[in-house]
């Protein structure tokens, strides 16, 4: 009997110590909208830190589409208490999803409990994760635009630096002669530009815009003062590209890429985004030596444009996150921010400071070539409005593409522009 109770005390005993593990184990449900080269690399952080923390932390991840499709899913599946505990955002819809209570503050507990701080991150990135002084997700990259070249053809044609970067980069002047230096070269377009799609395309006008220190929205409305006169100016010099021939006319993502690639154009704007694309074709022996850097000044002084891939607790309704299950996301976006180094990989600017500023990364190229960017990036304006695949998206795209190809005059676009977005407030 004594035996058949010590064999029963020893069950309950292992039961109770196998509940507490069980208990200890915290699956971390996670939605990005990460594909291709993103995506493979998102795959292999999740692997390694579900490796790092197991019997631990899990995290169960799931890729939904890009774009609208993924926020509205966020939007939805928030409101019914569905929502994942961890998920993807881009700092420009930070905005739109405050306005609608969807996303979870990170308070300045969680951000202790993370060894994280605002002296972590460049001031433009911790600033497009804000709203009323608070924080809504945590920064994990920077992505701009940058001014891919290919540093055989610029050399043939006399127009490579002795540092190995195009001519011309600090003004208007300058890069305008190397556009035409490149065309005398037999060049036909001299620049690839996505000149089909204008919400591409806003990434490079803003940019423009920024250079001439104009803002979308002050003070509440859209193009006031005089940032409706940047903005024509930003038009205006696109413009005159497409109509000198330097730049491609009515041309798409895949074909913009594929001009750089195959040689036709030796200048390509376009994001970071497609570095691993470079690589890749570089070591099977199929592209030309290249190089990236930070947008030319046309204008004033440096600007560019760029969105922040961060990490965001949405606002499940109705559920709240238990101490455990929130202490393994803090986990999850402290590790990711921490580990970051290998993102870099993706051609993103990771927006972890101490890893930019590690030798690993400084070593990384093109990457470490237009890192400055960070010093003179530009994020959408703060409305509900902005942001990815939001509506002031589709009002610039329907007058950008006919101005930027020269069958809308600058002027016209801009005040039917100005007009619409208004109107949409």
């Amino acid at each position: 009997m004594a035996r058949m109770l010590g064999a029963a005390m020893g069950a309950i005993i292992a039961a109770g110590v196998f509940a507490t593990a069980a208990q200890a184990q915290e699956t971390v449900t996670w939605w990005d909208f990460l594909s291709g080269g993103d995506g493979v690399r998102m795959k292999q952080l999740i692997s390694d830190f579900n490796a790092e923390h197991e019997g631990e932390i899990t995290i169960d991840a799931t890729t939904l589409e890009w774009g609208t499709p993924f926020y509205s899913k966020v939007r939805t599946s928030a409101a019914i208490g569905e929502g994942p505990d961890i998920m993807t955002y881009h700092a420009s819809r930070i905005p739109l999803a405050v306005s609608q209570g969807i996303l979870q503050q990170i308070t300045p507990e969680d951000w202790e409990t993370m060894g994280l701080s605002e002296a972590d991150y460049a001031p433009a990135t911790w600033d497009a994760v804000t709203v009323d002084g608070k924080q809504y997700a945590v920064p994990f990259d920077t992505h701009p635009i940058v001014l891919y070249y290919n540093k055989d053809a610029l050399a043939e044609a006399g127009l490579l630096t002795e540092d190995g970067k195009p001519m011309g980069l600090d003004s208007r002047e300058g890069f305008e002669a190397t556009l035409k230096g490149l065309k005398e070269a037999g060049a036909e377009f001299p620049l690839a530009s996505t000149t089909a799609d204008g919400t591409f395309m806003f990434r490079t006008i803003y940019s423009l815009m920024g250079q001439q220190d104009g803002e979308l929205m002050s003070d509440g409305e859209f193009l006031a003062g005089d940032n409706a006169e940047k903005l024509q100016n930003a038009l205006a010099v696109l413009q005159g590209w497409t109509n000198d021939g330097l730049q491609t006319t009515y041309t798409d993502y895949p074909a913009t890429v594929a001009l750089f690639t195959s040689g036709e154009s030796p200048l390509m704007i376009n994001g970071v985004w497609e570095v691993p694309t470079m690589i890749d074709l570089k070591e099977q022996g199929k592209l030309f030596e290249w190089g990236a850097v930070e947008l030319p000044v046309i204008f004033d002084h440096p600007a560019t444009y760029a969105d922040s891939h961060s990490f965001a607790i949405p606002a499940n309704s109705g559920k709240e996150m238990s101490a455990e299950k929130k202490a393994a996301v803090l986990e999850v976006m402290s590790w990711m921010a921490k580990n970051s180094l290998f993102w870099a990989t993706a051609g993103h600017i990771p927006a972890y400071g101490p890893v930019t500023e590690s030798s690993d990364y400084q070593g990384m190229q093109p990457n470490a070539t237009y890192s400055s960017v960070t010093e003179n990036m530009i994020f959408d304006p703060k409305s509900p409005l902005a942001g990815v695949a939001g509506p002031i998206y589709d009002v610039m795209s329907t007058y950008f593409v006919p101005t930027l190809n020269g069958e809308m005059e600058p002027a016209e676009a801009v005040e039917e522009i100005k007009y619409e977005l208004n109107d949409l407030q």
